[in-house]
């Protein structure tokens, strides 16, 4: 049974078909990329998993239960995170204090119970920072804990905003476009710590651009193009696939 089923997904922007009946499916465990280019809807794509933006049509399942419709926080709180293309912090807080915002979708001390600072809430509170102070050591930035979070360097940055993701506990993750900005020993470092996060068993859907990362890491590959699927296979059959080559490489490659 796969753990996201998405069907006939579609969202519009005035004039501009962002993603055209799109469907796919992500098993548990599996490690999925979403490839194309520029413009392809990649982004869009996951904004409509994630609840950012509604979408016109389609169905969302994760776990077998529908995610469409709902907002960022309640589908966090079913156990999807995500990542952001462009980079996504709280400014005035310490990197610390960003990780415990991903962490508090597992809370469960109540308004009142926060405003009287009752024993629960206190004990609570303790634990989500030692939780989120965890996550931080797996990925190696335990030590940036009290920095302001907007004062790092961008490859601390994005380790941060991971790290927030990864403090909600999700069943799976989404990555959008996570080697951007990245050179070439940090994307091979970015492809073994993916690796790890698979094997906490978490299943992760990634967007990105950088091919060898993706033919590296990936399990299989969603190819899209002007909002619409043209293929989804596994890396080897996408390297051959004669319609993805016509896309990256123009009609004269095929």
């Amino acid at each position: 049974m796969p753990l996201l089923e998405v069907n006939n997904l579609s969202k519009r922007f005035g004039g501009l078909q962002a993603v055209k009946e799109v469907s796919f499916r992500v098993e548990p465990g599996m490690i999925k990329a979403v490839i194309g280019p520029n413009g392809a809807g990649k982004t869009t794509l996951f904004n409509l998993l994630s609840g950012f933006i509604a979408p016109d049509a389609g169905t969302i399942v994760f776990r077998d239960r529908p995610l469409q419709g709902k907002g960022p926080w309640k589908i966090a709180a079913e156990g999807v995170s995500r990542t952001f293309q462009h980079i996504r912090l709280f400014s005035r807080m310490t990197a610390l204090e960003n990780v415990t915002v991903g962490r508090h979708v597992r809370s469960s001390a109540g308004f009142l119970s926060g405003m009287l600072n009752l024993p629960r809430t206190r004990r609570e509170e303790r634990d989500i920072r030692e939780q989120a102070l965890a996550t931080m050591a797996f990925l190696g930035i335990e030590s940036l804990a009290d920095a302001d979070a907007t004062s790092l360097s961008y490859g601390q940055q994005r380790a941060v905003e991971l790290a927030r993701a990864l403090a909600a506990e999700p069943r799976m993750l989404l990555l959008d476009e996570p080697a951007a900005g990245l050179n070439m020993r940090e994307t091979a470092d970015l492809a073994r710590l993916i690796g790890r996060i698979r094997d906490r068993g978490i299943t992760v859907l990634v967007v990105e651009h950088d091919m060898s990362l993706v033919m590296n890491i990936s399990d299989e590959i969603v190819v899209l193009s002007y909002g619409e699927k043209i293929a989804d296979d596994r890396p080897l059959a996408i390297q051959k696939n004669a319609d993805v080559i016509r896309v990256y490489l123009g009609d004269d490659a095929c």
